[in-house]
């Protein structure tokens, strides 16, 4: 039976080339996860998301849980099953969302009392009930249970919430079971001060995880205290075990994390542009409702072999979102994942060809470029990213 493990393969400076072995396949890292919330990558099929070369996506434990509700999902044969993805699934515990519900929630130190934003009916999540949603659901990676403060917010504040989520994960590993090629997570908080950080890790690490998160980031604090509060924390995480940054982001924070030795990686981002007409490239991002592209017939990208680039022109997409056809939002979101997708392999093998400060200093100055306002070549004859 296969055991769960992070297999390092390169190092260049701190960021780290591997292989995740889990129960459901072997993933190369860094890797991004395109978000699954209710168990639809949206817009895409999971076709679609597969050919983008994704090797692992996410669910969430507190959509799930009301709509269609875990043990339904159990009895149809785990998420894997009822979503079409056969490969790794890593299921966020609800902690995030149930924070965000504001006044319908009620915290205590055994869990959360919350009412549904769906139908208003009464629910409550503790350590030892998102731990056992995320089982029926049959998550490979399955996260602890926490809770994330928005930033900013005091020292002691942060503190408070920092040791509740420790206890807390104390609680959800033993209720977590065992299995080969499964893994849990501990979620380190401690907001963007270092010696809450280093509280958490030391607290998580004497409970003993088989990977680390890192929670709490990329909720307004800019990202510079992200990537300083990266640099204070990462280094303190178990060399042999994976990392992972929780919600975070774009290219550029993509890039600055690998840099700083995160694998790991989840956000909305590329899906969410992709329905609001805005698609990532090596040249940045372009708006594809401006009027500019209404008789482009060049493709978004000619380095990207995605359905939207290989097939349609920027004058095809525009139009699809001038008229509001659903295909539009289709094909942009699948345009931005596979481009997630393959700027992580990109930055993968300048890894371990040991390139990797020339190809982040090339990938910062193709980003820098704003070639977009009409230029006859808005790319140049540059090799291909990966």
């Amino acid at each position: 039976m296969t055991t769960f493990n992070w297999r390092p393969e390169a190092r260049c400076g701190h960021a780290r080339a591997g292989w995740l072995d889990t129960a459901h396949g072997t993933v190369a890292t860094p890797t991004f996860m395109p978000v699954g919330t209710v168990g639809t990558v949206k817009a895409m099929t999971m076709d679609s998301v597969r050919s983008t070369g994704a090797g692992i996506v996410l669910g969430n434990t507190y959509h799930l849980m009301l709509r269609p509700g875990a043990e339904r999902v159990r009895q149809l044969g785990g998420l894997h099953r009822f979503m079409d993805w056969p490969g790794p699934i890593l299921t966020d515990s609800g902690g995030f969302q149930v924070m965000s519900l504001g006044p319908l929630r009620k915290l205590d130190p055994d869990g959360v009392t919350f009412r549904s934003h769906i139908d208003g009916s009464k629910h409550r999540l503790t350590p030892e009930r998102s731990t056992d949603i995320q089982h029926a659901l049959d998550a490979t990676i399955s996260m602890c249970f926490d809770e994330c403060p928005a930033l900013p917010a005091a020292p002691e504040v942060i503190a408070q919430s920092m040791r509740m989520s420790m206890r807390w994960a104390q609680r959800c590993r033993e209720a977590f079971v065992q299995r080969p090629g499964y893994a849990q997570y501990g979620i380190i908080q401690g907001g963007t001060e270092p010696e809450l950080r280093a509280e958490s890790v030391k607290a998580l690490t004497g409970i003993g995880f088989e990977g680390y998160a890192i929670g709490g980031l990329a909720v307004g604090e800019g990202q510079e205290l992200m990537f300083s509060t990266l640099e204070a924390t990462v280094p303190l995480i178990p060399d042999g075990s994976p990392r992972y940054l929780m919600g975070v982001g774009t290219p550029d924070d993509l890039l600055g994390a690998v840099e700083r030795g995160v694998d790991m990686f989840d956000c909305v981002m590329p899906t969410r542009a992709g329905r609001t007409a805005r698609a990532y490239t090596e040249r940045g991002t372009l708006n594809i409702r401006n009027a500019r592209h209404a008789s482009d017939s060049r493709p978004i990208s000619p380095h990207c072999d995605c359905l939207a680039c290989s097939r349609h022109s920027r004058a095809y997409l525009h139009h699809l979102f001038r008229a509001n056809e659903m295909l539009g939002p289709m094909l942009l979101t699948w345009h931005n994942i596979a481009y997630y997708q393959r700027l992580m392999r990109g930055m993968r093998a300048a890894i371990v060809d040991g390139t990797f400060e020339a190809h982040a200093a090339h990938l910062r100055a193709q980003w820098a470029m704003d070639d977009w306002s009409g230029d006859e070549m808005p790319f140049p004859d540059i090799p291909p990213v990966a």
